[in-house]
């Protein structure tokens, strides 16, 4: 785990914890004592935590990409997740990144790798531009700040195709995937229509879930990844239909 990653890791978990001791970062990060104390003054002297007697706690000023979301749910189970998906990308793909906290986690281990990488997520990408990926399409439209994405007004075919496309949601049945934002699924809806593969990234606690719209039906869907505390008969019931599913 190099430096960066080790350091996103941190903030993240703080973020989610509000303050952790040593020991609890050592275990978490699977990292020597000696590394767990360098990370933190690190950190500490660039004004990302606070450090403290056997520790670390979070501070209110977090740099401006971790902004759009206060708080990650569920993160070791979505660290996890996003790992599995990096391993399904190969030197030279094509992959669209949608918006979320597992989608700059993914982000986190795509980047530097020998990829090129379509998002319209502004903190994926300006993450991947500060750690000097060296290929990014960021995909342009109008500016939406709570999202934190671009949203393109045009109705025709996307421009953007891809080996693979990574997506999540708020909910997921035996019927298929369901999103809550009816903009950003129009978005989306564009850009499946040109990818080799269809992947979504769920966290367990979503599935089973009838949330909103139904955005992408069963049949459409190549592979979805989820937590390994799913609930068995719910997931033998989507590899029934046919749906790949991994867990992890």
């Amino acid at each position: 785990m190099n430096e960066n990653y080790r350091h996103r890791r941190l903030l993240q978990l703080l973020l989610e914890k509000k303050a952790l001791s040593t020991t609890e970062i050592v275990d978490q990060l699977e990292i020597s004592p000696a590394t767990a104390r360098r990370d933190i003054n690190k950190l500490a002297q660039q004004g990302r935590l606070k450090k403290v007697r056997n520790g670390a706690e979070s501070i209110q000023s977090f740099p401006a990409d971790y902004q759009y979301s206060p708080v990650i749910h569920n993160i070791d189970e979505k660290q996890r997740i996003a790992q599995a998906a990096s391993q399904l990308c190969q030197d030279g793909d094509s992959i669209i990144l949608t918006c979320g906290s597992t989608m700059k986690m993914l982000g986190d281990h795509l980047c530097g790798r020998k990829l090129q990488i379509i998002t319209n997520f502004i903190p994926l990408a300006n993450k991947l531009i500060e750690n000097n990926h060296e290929d990014i399409v960021i995909m342009g439209g109008q500016y939406n700040r709570n999202k934190a994405i671009t949203l393109s007004l045009n109705q025709g075919e996307s421009p953007y195709a891809a080996n693979i496309m990574f997506t999540s949601g708020k909910g997921f049945t035996t019927e298929g995937l369901y999103k809550t934002d009816m903009i950003i699924a129009n978005s989306e809806q564009r850009l499946s229509a040109k990818s080799g593969k269809y992947v979504v990234l769920l966290d367990s606690t979503k599935l089973g879930r009838q949330v909103g719209m139904l955005f992408t039906k069963l049949q459409d869907i190549d592979l979805l990844i989820t937590g390994k505390n799913a609930d068995p008969e719910f997931i033998r019931s989507l590899q029934e239909k046919g749906l790949s599913v991994m867990l992890v």
